[in-house]
């Protein structure tokens, strides 16, 4: 898998774009709230900076929060020194048992392909225990029959500035060429670039996986009162 989220990108994504998670959590918390009264366990898939991480600890879960990027775990451990914070590479690395699985990053359309994507469901539902739930995004086939989502993108500020251009490469692949510039300290601007390969997804397919494997789980539009992008679902779902 590409080195993706490197130095720059996570400054940015954490400074202008952790509103996501910050959406997501209300929703998430709540179906996670029979967790909480157990006092179970949350893997965290696609942590990020740790926006959801910290409503997820705030709300009083024990919380496993991983990610794929090193740079972006280490802005996690700024906000959130105390919480337990891991590299995972999936679908290599094993999943520990946990009672809860959540992630608001579609994580699994970072995969390779399809294949490693399956393994990774099968992975989650295995690592669950009884009466687990999940609550994860995917980004559906759908996504590219919304001409908003393939939209190129640009903000500006004082301090950093990110361009990206969304491009399909077939009915099941997307592309995204990003490129940051961001001020150093002498006040001259450094840029970076990075190229961002996302697989689409037949997110009633995942469900059927799923259900393959012990649970009971859904498609749905929103995990609670937000809205989320057209062709953006919420898998959801229990052991």
């Amino acid at each position: 898998m590409p080195d993706y989220y490197q130095d720059d990108l996570a400054l940015v994504h954490d400074s202008g774009f952790a509103f996501h998670g910050n959406r997501c959590a209300p929703g998430i918390l709540e179906l996670l709230e029979p967790v909480r009264r157990r006092d179970g366990v949350v893997l965290e898939l696609g942590c990020g900076s740790g926006s959801l991480t910290g409503h997820l600890l705030d709300a009083g879960h024990r919380v496993i929060a991983t990610d794929g990027s090193p740079a972006m775990l280490a802005r996690a451990r700024t906000r959130l020194p105390a919480a337990d914070l891991r590299r995972l590479v999936l679908p290599a690395d094993r999943l520990p048992a946990v009672d809860a699985v959540v992630g608001v990053g579609h994580v699994l359309n970072y995969l390779d392909d399809e294949e490693s994507v399956t393994r990774t469901v099968t992975a989650i539902a295995d690592a669950l225990r009884p009466g687990g739930v999940l609550a994860i995004d995917v980004i559906d086939l759908g996504w590219l029959d919304d001409w908003r989502n393939m939209t190129s993108l640009a903000r500006v500020n004082e301090e950093w500035a990110v361009f990206s251009r969304p491009v399909a490469t077939g009915r099941r692949r997307m592309v995204q060429e990003m490129t940051t510039f961001v001020r150093s300290a002498d006040a001259s601007w450094r840029r970076s670039d990075e190229r961002h390969e996302n697989v689409l997804l037949d997110v009633a397919g995942l469900v059927a996986v799923l259900e393959r494997h012990g649970m009971t789980a859904g498609k749905r539009t929103s995990f609670g009162s937000e809205r989320l992008p057209t062709g953006l679902f919420a898998v959801v779902g229990q052991k």
